[in-house]
């Protein structure tokens, strides 16, 4: 593995939790980009989307990795609009394994349903709206990826191990 493990992929699909297990695992710092956004501004991503604006939001994300390509290596959880921007995109490639954790629609909504915590999702927690967002972003988290795992159905182990053994190969 070069530099640091990002995984990138729609929220729920359990970014946050493989993070842990894995920066453990591997002995190395794991850092949340969300949570990392809401620590330098002092406001929840609901509060900056709702006062500032998405775009606002992702030229925090922007910074951020920025910042974080000078860093020592982490294992990254990547909000799930991160790989929007292609600068983004190239910055992952270039500093770091890049790690797609999927999961079907519906896996998503039920692991999401009961969070208010997701402002895209905000007034639209359906599985129609939750598919079709996924498939907007999908050739995105595809194209930057250099190692993808599906989550459905398994535990934040199993999803760490097999990205451990892939990882090794």
């Amino acid at each position: 593995m070069k530099g640091h493990l990002y995984l990138i992929g729609f929220m729920g699909v359990g970014k946050s939790a493989v993070s842990r297990k894995l920066s453990g695992a591997l002995a190395i710092p794991c850092m949340d980009t969300d949570s990392e956004i809401e620590g330098r501004t002092g406001k929840r991503i609901a509060e900056i989307f709702e006062t500032e604006g998405e775009e606002a939001f992702r030229e925090m994300e922007t910074a951020l990795l920025r910042d974080l390509t000078q860093e020592d290596p982490k294992v990254v959880s990547c909000g799930g609009g991160l790989t929007l921007r292609e600068e983004n995109r190239r910055m992952m490639k270039e500093s770091g394994t890049v790690c797609y954790l999927m999961a079907r629609p519906e896996t998503v909504l039920s692991r999401v349903q009961h969070s208010n915590a997701r402002p895209l999702l905000n007034g639209h927690m359906e599985l129609s709206y939750i598919a079709k967002l996924m498939e907007e972003r999908k050739s995105r988290y595809e194209h930057v990826a250099d190692l993808s795992v599906a989550t459905d159905g398994k535990t934040v182990e199993e999803v760490a191990a097999e990205i451990q053994r892939k990882l090794a190969h």
